[in-house]
């Protein structure tokens, strides 16, 4: 499923910044993978009303640890990788996968992220940390 939100609609985004040991436990608990990983979604747009308003996209966690080690082998600065994981993040919340499916839509999640990255990419030491 793929949402789409208008200029005038506001919506709001919740954003956790963790350690490995914390995003391993939620990992495990909800993926069923005991390991830490990157960055996590938890999208409210999907499945069945839950009354939460319509506002509410969701979470993103973020595991700050796991971004920094990355940051060096992407050769990104420490703003960038967190930009790139919150990107990923939010098109997850959106509807897009890179696990289980075609190639096609693996494809399809990698050039919108790109597309992003270029877009906001040069700016990311303005809004992280």
């Amino acid at each position: 499923m793929e949402s789409e939100l208008s200029e005038e609609q506001v919506s709001e985004l919740s954003v956790v910044f963790t350690d490995d040991d914390e995003i391993q436990n939620l990992n495990a608990t909800y993926r069923m993978k005991d390991s830490p990983t990157d960055v996590l979604s938890f999208s409210l747009l999907e499945g069945e009303p839950t009354g939460i308003p319509s506002s509410s996209l969701g979470d993103i966690v973020i595991s700050l640890e796991t971004a920094k080690r990355q940051a060096a082998d992407f050769e990104n600065t420490f703003a960038q990788e967190i930009l790139r994981l919150l990107i990923h993040g939010v098109l997850h919340i959106f509807g897009y996968d890179h696990e289980n499916v075609p190639e096609s839509e693996i494809l399809r999640m990698q050039t919108r992220e790109d597309f992003l990255m270029k877009r906001f990419g040069e700016e990311a030491e303005r809004f992280v940390l």
